[in-house]
């Protein structure tokens, strides 16, 4: 009798360690997503949230399975935001500027003129109050928002001529994304054409454009835009860093118990830094392929750079009083660049990042709401 109370006393405990070892959701039925990028493989975006897919399937150990498809193959390409917003889909990447048209805010969440560097976002991201700005934008939507992968400086201007300064782009069509973008183009005296990716190859090659940019050496290299150009100017001062991330619908975010939001959550902040090291190791790469192509690379002084802060600080302030939620995330941007300004300066040459003149942060903060 004692025997066997010995037996069923140790059964069950082993029952129990088993138990309590057992990887969380093992035993339940696995949650499912479907998740679309918004970019197409030839497009080296796409690797970023290939490896973010493939972290959270790995963390989630089973619990949580995310299938991933290509840009173009489940929804189009821009209507990923309306897809994922109604629940069509589960979760779709981004780069925020793209919805600009929707919330100005938006475009200072993914990539502005002048704006933050990658590591910049990463800090402000992390440590300055940013992730909550962007709940705070997405959730009018429906949306979380989990930002997963930066890169740093897109290439700059690629064409036919050198740009040596401000006055060589005068009266040219130059194909740039972003509406700040375009105002800045228009006030220097050129012209913004807007085209998705796909159509900048053709455009160049046809003289539709005069010049064009799209993203990082690499992607541009990816692009084809070495056979269709002779000239890069530098620096990429309409997008020092773009700043990707993942798009995920409300009602499928609150139904994830509390463990696996922390998985996807973790899963996104470690596929950051994975990122960042990746696409800026492939600049790398990228850079040398059109320097042995025998492209030229030219570079705006200061005085023009200066010009062209002083614009993107009064595009800043205008649109902070059409918009009350673009001027509180501009306001916390450009507050954090201010306060980091002086550590920068100490640790100068060995710091990250730039000091900008910034805009005048009492004339943004009265419009905050």
């Amino acid at each position: 009798m004692k025997r066997n109370l010995i037996v069923t006393l140790t059964v069950a405990i082993l029952f129990v360690c088993l138990a309590v070892s057992m990887p969380s959701g093992a035993a339940e039925k696995p949650i499912k997503w479907k998740m679309t990028s918004l970019w197409t493989p030839v497009i080296q975006l796409i690797e970023g949230d290939r490896h973010f897919v493939d972290l959270v399937n790995k963390l989630s150990n089973g619990a949580l399975k995310v299938k991933f498809f290509d840009g173009g193959t489940l929804v189009p390409p821009y209507q990923v935001f309306e897809a994922v917003a109604k629940g069509t889909i589960d979760a779709g990447s981004d780069s925020a500027f793209i919805w600009a048209g929707k919330d100005t805010a938006f475009g200072l969440l993914g990539a502005y003129p002048f704006g933050l560097t990658a590591v910049d976002y990463m800090v402000w991201i992390y440590q300055g109050g940013g992730f909550d700005l962007y709940q705070e934008v997405y959730g009018k939507f429906g949306m979380v928002y989990l930002p997963y992968g930066v890169t740093g400086m897109e290439s700059g201007i690629r064409g036919h001529k050198p740009i040596n300064g401000l006055s060589d782009l005068k009266g040219l069509k130059v194909r740039m994304s972003g509406k700040p973008q375009g105002h800045i183009l228009k006030e220097i005296g050129a012209s913004q054409t807007v085209m998705s990716g796909g159509e900048i190859y053709q455009a160049l090659e046809k003289g539709v454009i005069d010049a064009g940019e799209y993203c990082t050496p690499s992607i541009d290299w990816g692009m084809g835009f070495q056979e269709v150009t002779e000239y890069w100017a530098t620096p990429g001062w309409h997008q020092p860093s773009t700043l990707l991330g993942v798009m995920i619908n409300k009602k499928s975010w609150d139904k994830l118990p509390a463990h696996l939001q922390e998985v996807v959550k973790t899963a996104a902040m470690a596929n950051m830094m994975w990122s960042f090291s990746f696409f800026e190791s492939q600049a790398v790469v990228g850079t040398e392929n059109f320097m042995k192509k025998g492209v030229k690379i030219t570079r705006l002084g200061d005085e023009d750079l200066a010009k062209l802060q002083s614009l993107a600080n009064e595009y800043t302030i205008a649109e902070a009083k059409k918009n009350p939620l673009f001027a509180k995330v501009a306001y916390s941007q450009m507050k954090f660049m201010k306060e980091i300004s002086q550590w920068r300066k100490i640790s100068h040459p060995f710091s990250y990042g730039r000091n900008p003149v910034l805009p005048d942060l009492d004339a943004i903060k009265k419009y905050v709401k």
